[in-house]
């Protein structure tokens, strides 16, 4: 589990593919510097299991379904990530709770300055748009992040000089593949209601 609030900015160092999948090295000397192998570690809001730790960074292996489902699949040496370790039991929930389960994509759609903070908007498909409410929580590329205003196709959200500057977000281009993530409290909410209507 995670909290959307991204630690480190890391790097793909390499990026190689197979016919059932990748092994995904990423240079993160924060969030590797405690690490075990095994331990979780989020990659753009994508939960992955830490492998060959050392020289500050990580490997992880990663299912041709993540590759699909998520934007990893498009990354290349040298992209930006956004990382995150597993909260533990003294963790302070300054997020929400995020369990990097993406899914789906959206498109990040534009941000506009205003002073120092930035106004990002995030084009979302329809089969997700059930999930959102105004000032609702999401995670978009793992990062925690609330609903400032909601429309049809896409929300807009308001994000600090901290996020923008620590985050993967200031490197998009207009059109870019984003992870989204739901708040799993809005699926267990919907599979529940669902199932009282059924009985």
């Amino acid at each position: 589990m995670f909290t959307g609030i991204i630690e480190e900015l890391g790097k793909v160092s390499s990026l190689k593919r197979s016919e059932s999948g990748a092994r995904i090295t990423i240079a993160a000397p924060l969030v590797s510097s405690d690490a075990a192998e095994g331990d979780s570690i989020a990659v753009n809001g994508v939960c992955l299991t830490a492998l060959e730790i050392g020289g500050g960074g990580f490997s992880s292996d990663v299912s041709e379904e993540t590759l699909r489902r998520s934007t990893l699949g498009s990354l290349t040496k040298d992209s930006r990530v956004n990382l995150e370790r597993s909260v533990t039991p003294s963790t302070r929930l300054g997020g929400h709770i995020v369990q990097g389960h993406v899914d789906g994509t959206g498109t990040f759609a534009g941000a506009e300055a205003e002073g120092d903070f930035w106004t990002v908007r995030i084009g979302f498909p329809k089969e997700m748009s059930r999930y959102f409410v105004y000032k609702g929580s999401v995670a978009v590329e793992g990062i925690s992040l609330t609903i400032a205003r909601l429309e049809k196709d896409h929300f807009e959200i308001a994000v600090i000089p901290k996020t923008w500057e620590l985050t993967n977000l200031s490197t998009l281009k207009e059109g870019d593949r984003v992870n989204l993530e739901a708040d799993v409290i809005a699926k267990y909410v919907e599979r529940l209601v669902g199932e009282a209507i059924d009985h």
